[in-house]
């Protein structure tokens, strides 16, 4: 997945109200505010000062002129921030039988709607294979070495989601809850069961179930992001 705009840097000045950041762009020093695609708690990734990138577009109906993509890292490392980009890295690599595990679907749909007023990311189908529903899920939280964890805060959505795909294992079919790790700094992979314990809660009871899991790392640049190499998943 490529950013439509190259993305320019900026100071952090501070996020707030959850979608809205005001920064300084380094090219001229002038102070905007920029859209902050993220309703999470960004748990060290929205520090003033931090150097960020910001892509731009001339679209005359949005009110906001920068939308917030990148967060560097010390050492070289990238954090994205962009929750919408999950869903177009994975489908891209659904598309182009790059995900383990599920290479053999040709049929690849997504947002198609199933359980309870809900729509599954992607539905995979082929001649002879059971369906396949996939939730992703975007992850940059890390605390503590090279460990990625999911969620930064309370996610009921996410948790209604995981019953959600145990009961299409009921029914018969394959489930799959797909965590895509965006940051590239990461090489690990657990629950943070401290912010959300009811999240862990509901992610047993679907891994008892018997939904699976694929965890996804990423290569990350200001150009874009794509799929990385699979992470061991021990939970």
């Amino acid at each position: 997945m490529r950013f439509q705009t190259p993305l320019v840097p900026a100071r952090l000045i501070r996020r707030y109200k959850r979608f809205l950041a005001d920064a300084v762009l380094e090219a001229d020093g002038r102070e905007i505010t920029a859209h902050c695609p993220n309703p999470g708690a960004m748990l060290g990734l929205a520090d003033p000062d931090m150097r960020i990138w910001l892509e731009p577009n001339d679209d005359p109906k949005k009110k906001l002129k920068f939308g917030w993509r990148l967060v560097e890292l010390p050492g070289g490392h990238w954090a994205g921030i962009d929750t919408a980009v999950p869903n177009r890295v994975v489908g891209e690599a659904l598309r182009a039988a790059a995900v383990p595990g599920l290479e053999a679907y040709g049929g690849v749909r997504a947002e198609v709607k199933y359980g309870q007023n809900s729509r599954i990311d992607f539905l995979l189908t082929e001649t002879g294979l059971s369906d396949a529903y996939v939730e992703v899920k975007n992850v940059h939280l890390r605390r503590a070495g090279d460990l990625a964890e999911f969620p930064d805060c309370v996610t009921a959505r996410g948790a209604k989601h995981l019953g959600e795909l145990a009961a299409m294992v009921a029914e018969g079919h394959r489930a799959v809850m797909l965590y895509l790790v965006q940051r590239d700094d990461c090489a690990r992979f657990d629950l943070a069961r401290d912010l959300d314990p009811a999240y862990g809660g509901a992610f047993d009871r679907a891994r008892a179930a018997g939904v699976e899991v694929i965890v996804m790392g990423t290569e990350i640049s200001r150009d874009g992001v794509t799929i990385g190499s699979q992470f061991p998943c021990t939970i």
